[in-house]
């Protein structure tokens, strides 16, 4: 798929790229949980009543927020370990908001994030780092990137709505 003509994409896939060829896979790993920080501070700072508070038309709830990151995080995870257990061609992910009926406070969403974020890193420390990297698959608005670039682009992701979630706080 063509990489958006965006100046500010464009530089954020520079970065993946860059980053992710520059970096082992175990230095990635740790920056990727380092960060998740952030994540964690911004889901905890929104209030119990906050949480599941129905937003105005066009605004994302914190608790969808959530869902949004656990389910693409989830797939991410998914198209990562497929590529490095054997080369498989994960999916295309759609990176869009999407109403959710699944309910959860802020820190059983944290709680299930941490959990399945520190399985995919444990798995990917044990990797080589450099399995299938001829293997992509699409973004919709950075192209292809392989797995070493999706692990990082979980950090990109997760500041992006840790900032999201700050804004709704700051309201």
């Amino acid at each position: 798929m063509p990489v958006s003509n965006d100046p500010e994409m464009a530089r954020i896939r520079g970065y993946l790229q860059a980053q992710a060829a520059k970096l082992s896979h175990v230095e990635l790993a740790e920056k990727v949980r380092a960060d998740m920080e952030q994540l964690r501070a911004a889901i905890e700072g929104v209030g119990d009543a906050a949480f599941g508070a129905i937003p105005a038309p066009d605004e994302w709830s914190p608790n969808e927020i959530c869902a949004h990151l656990a389910y693409t995080s989830g797939n991410i995870a998914a198209g990562i370990r497929s590529v490095i257990d054997g080369g498989g061609q994960p999916e295309g992910i759609r990176d869009q908001m999407s109403a959710t009926v699944v309910r959860h406070t802020g820190p059983e969403w944290w709680e299930r994030m941490l959990r399945e974020r520190e399985e995919l890193l444990a798995y990917v420390r044990t990797a080589r780092g450099d399995e299938h990297l001829d293997v992509t698959w699409d973004h919709p608005m950075f192209g292809d990137l392989n797995w070493r670039e999706w692990l990082l682009f979980l950090r990109i992701h997760d500041l992006d709505h840790a900032r999201q979630l700050q804004a709704i706080t700051a309201g």
